[in-house]
């Protein structure tokens, strides 16, 4: 199964000594977003878990402990930058600094399993323009093609919420989402990016963008040089191509900011469920109540069962002192 650390929180950014303990521990508890009092119990060790995925706006904080996670697992790293600043990403570092952070990231894992995330792509009626993304890619992309093995983008979608949060938000249309789509894909191909697209169901491969999900086995296998069986990538949500992941942060606990953020209600819920945490208890948010029911995940194993597939955990054992 595939474990991922970043799609509900920032976890590297804002937990970094829990997920470390939960690695040290070999386990981790989810609450059922929809269901609190279910909670699954899973095993965070190199026999039962063939990849993790981290997604983070900032990898400065677990840089010099990332090693004893990738010591001993497979693993792929999506760092998102984009051309946002404080107005609409308060807690993110400036572009300087996350370029900064990924480069000091390739030297620890290699270019080959860190992915550039530029999303979501949208537009205000004055600042966020179509010209500045294209502007702010181009410039973006000088710097950082060869230090991740590709980039993925896609186009924010527009819900109620985000609406209320962001009244200056400027909905595209279609013809403009192309414009962006041509830009970027004639950026691409200047510098030599893999350029892909997440989470639409737009084709834009005549701009020399690849339609393909953005966390498939075939990606995962690449970047870790380990052979998964063929399975239908049934993904999240309408337009999704990725595999089918466990995630285990939970929402609303976030405290970037960002607007148009999907996994907060609002930064004030955020920042009172943050003083919940507790780096010792297996769960990210408080500790385990009478009238919760535990029950363990069923992890199956995408991997094919071959020579070719050592185990990681030949890799060394996890020695961690807090």
């Amino acid at each position: 199964m595939i474990i991922n650390t970043g799609a509900r929180t920032d976890t590297v950014q804002y937990y970094t000594k829990w997920l470390l303990r939960r690695f040290k521990e070999g386990y981790v508890l989810s609450r059922n977003p929809l269901f609190p009092n279910k909670v699954t119990r899973l095993e965070l060790t190199p026999d039962k878990v063939d990849c993790v995925v981290f997604c983070s706006k900032n990898y400065r904080p677990i840089l010099p402990d990332l090693h004893l996670i990738t010591d001993r697992f497979h693993t792929f790293f999506f760092y998102t930058i984009t051309a946002y600043g404080k107005d609409i990403e308060p807690g993110v570092p400036s572009i300087d600094e996350s370029i900064e952070t990924l480069l000091e990231l390739e030297k620890q894992v290699g270019a080959g399993r860190i992915c550039w995330r530029y999303d979501p792509v949208l537009l205000t009626s004055h600042k966020y323009t179509i010209d500045f993304h294209l502007k702010t890619f181009d410039a973006m992309a000088a710097r950082l093609t060869g230090h991740a093995s590709r980039c993925v983008f896609s186009f924010v979608e527009v819900y109620k919420k985000l609406e209320l949060n962001m009244p200056e938000l400027k909905v595209m249309t279609t013809a403009e989402m192309n414009e962006i789509a041509r830009g970027l894909g004639a950026i691409g191909q200047k510098y030599g990016l893999h350029l892909q697209t997440c989470g639409t169901n737009g084709d834009y491969r005549k701009y020399g963008i690849h339609p393909s999900g953005c966390m498939t086995l075939e990606m995962l296998g690449q970047a870790n040089h380990i052979a998964f069986r063929r399975l239908r990538h049934r993904g999240s949500r309408a337009g999704c191509h990725c595999i089918e992941s466990r995630d285990i942060g939970a929402y609303d606990t976030c405290i970037n900011g960002c607007k148009y953020c999907y996994a907060n209600k609002n930064p004030q819920a955020a920042a009172a469920n943050y003083r919940l945490h507790d780096p010792n208890s297996p769960l990210l948010l408080g500790h385990i109540e009478e009238t919760d029911c535990i029950q363990q995940g069923a992890q199956q194993s995408f991997l094919v069962k071959s020579e070719d597939n050592p185990p990681p955990a030949q890799k060394g054992q996890l020695t961690l002192e807090f």
